[in-house]
């Protein structure tokens, strides 16, 4: 009768481990740079969608209608423009004193800053910008990543967004 025992030696389940542990060390990098991806798209998407917003609404309406950076709890019917907070805050469309659109606060590490330090796009209502703006969406903490998002708002009141691997975050 012959003894055999089926199983795994010690080697052979350290050289397991150490092959998983090599390939976690290289998953988990890209794995985060396409979290963050993710994050800063959507979150583009979002400010994109609210200029689109306001500038239908200023046609539609015709009157000026803002679009700004605001810290605006969802139980106040009626919202402000923030003095002095950036675009990470939340924002908000409005025309006149009616708030038809608010978008929460960005997630912790996000920073959302316009290059001029702008906080407010006024939109007329013929749809046309006031003025034009570049806005810069990145992460800063716990560590700037690779990835920004830049939204160029025209004078015409149009928005494009671009992908940039710039890796500094302003």
């Amino acid at each position: 009768m012959k003894n055999t025992e089926e199983g795994f030696t010690l080697v052979e389940l350290m050289v397991t481990l150490a092959v998983v542990v090599i390939l976690m060390a290289v998953a988990i990098p890209s794995f985060n740079e396409a979290m963050l991806g993710s994050k800063l798209t959507s979150n583009a998407n979002d400010f994109v969608a609210s200029l689109n917003k306001a500038r239908s609404e200023a046609i539609t309406r015709n009157s000026m209608v803002t679009l700004c950076a605001s810290t605006c709890p969802t139980s106040n019917p009626t919202c402000t423009c923030a003095a002095g907070g950036g675009w990470e805050q939340g924002w908000i469309v409005l025309a006149g004193a009616e708030t038809l659109l608010r978008h929460a606060e960005l997630d912790t590490g996000l920073k959302m800053s316009e290059a001029g330090g702008k906080v407010e796009i006024d939109l007329q209502p013929t749809g046309v910008g006031a003025d034009q703006a570049t806005i810069t969406l990145c992460q800063n903490t716990p560590y700037a990543g690779s990835q920004e998002r830049v939204i160029n708002v025209s004078a015409t009141g149009r928005a494009s967004l671009i992908s940039t691997q710039n890796g500094a975050c302003p």
